[in-house]
Parts: C-alpha cells; structure tokens; sequence
C-alpha cells in the first residue's frame, strides 16, 4: 500500500498546498494584500501536514526499493529493517498531523481585560496582566495594539482592548490565536494591595475576554450597514477627563445580537470607525464559530464571560511567587518571571492537555 492509499487526506492536502502555490504566484494574487494574506494561512496550516506526509511517502518508498534490492545485496536488507523501525513513529506523527486543528489557529486575536472584584486591587491587577501580555507578545515577535483603554488615576485599567498580531502568514501552530485562546477566563490574584495599610491578604479578579480577529474582507461575515447603530462622542482619559476637544470616538452597536464596540484611541472618526466595525466582525465570527462549536458538543471555544472570582481559571499568589492554572493543575512558583512574560510553560500545559483531548476523540 502507497502513503496517498494508506493517508487519502494527506495525499488531498498535498494536492489543495500545490494549487495554493500556483494561485500565489500569480500577479493578480500578489498584488492583493488581503488575497495573500488569506491563501497565505491556509498554506501555512497545510504545511505541517505536508511536510511529514512528503517524510513517510519518501520513508515507504526508500523501503519499498530496499526490500527489492535485499535478495541481491544483504546491506539492502538491513537497510529495510532500518526504514521500517522508523516508519511507526512518522506514520503517527502523520495521523497526529490530520487531525483537525481549530480553523482559527492561525488568525491574530482581540484581548479585553477588565478589572473585576477588588475595587482598585482588581483595576492595577488587569495593568498587571496588560504588561504580562504585551512583554509575552513581544517575545513571541508578534505586534500589541491598544484600541480602547479606560484607566484609573493611580495607574491601574478599569478595561482595555488590545489587538496582538503576528508579523506575516504563520503556520497555524504558531498563531497568536493557537496559544492566546486558553487565556480567556477569570484571573484571581492574592497579594497585599498598596491600598492597604495592615499589610493584610486581599483577594481580586480580572476577567479575560479573547477572540479571534476577522479579516477586513472575511467572507464568514457580512453585516449590513442598516443592522448599525453608531454614536459620535469625544474621547475621554482617566477619571473621565477629556483627551481632545473633537468628537473622534465611535460606538459601534449591532442591532440584530445587542454587540456594543468602543473605539476612540485612533487618531481620527474614520479611522476609529474602521477599527470598529472590524472588532465587531470579531466578535460576530467568534460568536459564529462558538455555536457551531456548542452545535457540535465541543466547547473549547466557550469562554467564562463572568467576573466572579469563585468562576476563575489561573491564581496568582504573590506571597508565595506562585502560579496555579486550574484547568490542567499546573504549578510553578516563577509568578515574578511569569508576570514579566514568561508564560509559555503555562500556556504549553493548557495545548497539551487540548491536544491530548483532540486525540483521543479522533481515536474513539
């Protein structure tokens, strides 16, 4: 039996990579940015499969010539014995390949994090995850984006939206959304707060709400300029100030769903309006995909939307330099370094435990 008898789907993902190359080589295709960019994170989510389906086809086909050449040379022979020990391990690194990965891998993704319990504890806790964030974006190469913020006077975040975006097309693995997606949920943090004079144990929470991010011309959504409402006001800084006197911030309501989006950090109506109405095509596709994912008995997309602290996903213990993710108990006590954007460890142990569950469904 060949590789593309043994592995149709590898053999047919072979076949969609090379049509993908040809249409991106062509002039028309190149010169369109959200053309490119779209064939560009399909390419590089089939590339994975790809590239370990070429290794077995080549491993059965070097084993295939030396089993023939064996009656005449016995180094042929051993030579098969050899390719054959190794074709195990490819064959289910190749099985493990096609097994459908989330379509949003790839996408870059919108952040909110909002203070919860803890008055002003909970709002410089959310600053705090706001650096974690943007210096882990930063290691990772990717780009951070604020497109709202609502700060407080001693320098904590009551909200903010970010946007954290890869440079370039980038296989799915390696998506902003692949490793950002376990982070949406309740954060906890037990600490002395600066505010207290006892030195006393408070316990707050900051809610993390995550996304992925719609391209301008995503065909998955379409709304329709008549399903918005849209308010003009200025924008505002900490403690409600004003930050200039025109009226360049926009509120973005969507009829049908009751979705409100918020923007007012870019520099003018047009721009912040633009923002706008691409985060709440965001949200209606993360909103889409969440259904379908509820329709299908899969829930991994699903968020935990309240800022209840007992509803919480991660504690940070600052007392004891601790770090726990309540989903797949993972510990560590580096939470200094960890806060400083050293949160891959953290976030591997909530892919592992995803991929292990995608597995064993695909086994069943």
């Amino acid at each position: 039996m060949t590789a593309a008898e043994e592995f149709p789907a590898a053999q047919t993902a072979l076949d969609e990579y090379r049509n993908l190359e040809e249409d991106m080589s062509r002039p028309e295709v190149a010169s369109d940015p959200e053309k490119m960019r779209k064939l560009g994170r399909r390419h590089a989510e089939l590339a994975q499969i790809v590239s370990v389906y070429r290794q077995y086809a080549t491993l059965c086909d070097d084993y295939e010539a030396a089993k023939e050449m064996a009656s005449e040379d016995p180094d042929f022979e051993e030579e098969a014995k050899r390719l054959e020990a190794e074709m195990p391990e490819v064959r289910e690194k190749l099985r493990t390949a096609l097994i459908p990965r989330d379509p949003d891998d790839a996408r870059d993704t919108i952040m909110e994090i909002k203070a919860g319990a803890g008055g002003e504890e909970a709002a410089l806790f959310a600053g705090d995850l706001l650096r974690m964030y943007t210096r882990y974006a930063e290691r990772r190469g990717w780009t951070v984006a604020i497109q709202s913020e609502n700060s407080t006077e001693l320098g904590g975040i009551k909200d903010v939206q970010i946007a954290i975006r890869a440079k370039g097309a980038v296989a799915p693995a390696d998506g902003v959304w692949a490793s950002l997606k376990y982070e949406g949920g309740v954060h906890r943090v037990q600490r002395i707060p600066v505010t207290e004079s006892q030195g006393r144990i408070q316990t707050s929470a900051a809610g993390v709400i995550v996304f992925p991010e719609a391209d301008e011309d995503d065909d998955e959504i379409e709304i329709d300029p008549k399903d918005l409402k849209i308010d003009i006001f200025m924008s505002s800084g900490p403690g409600g100030q004003s930050v200039n006197t025109t009226y360049s911030a926009v509120r973005m309501t969507h009829i049908p769903t009751g979705i409100v989006v918020s923007m007012q950090d870019e520099k003018s109506q047009i721009q912040n309006r633009a923002a706008a109405l691409r985060v709440l095509k965001s949200r209606l596709l993360a909103m889409k995909h969440e259904q379908e994912a509820a329709e299908a008995a899969d829930m991994r997309h699903s968020q935990v939307r309240s800022l209840d602290r007992s509803e919480r996903i991660r504690t940070y213990n600052f007392p004891e330099n601790r770090i726990v993710d309540h989903r797949t108990n993972y510990k560590a006590y580096n939470l200094d370094q960890v806060l400083d954007g050293d949160l891959q460890a953290v976030i591997d142990s909530d892919i592992q435990a995803d991929e292990a569950a995608r597995l064993a469904a695909a086994q069943q």
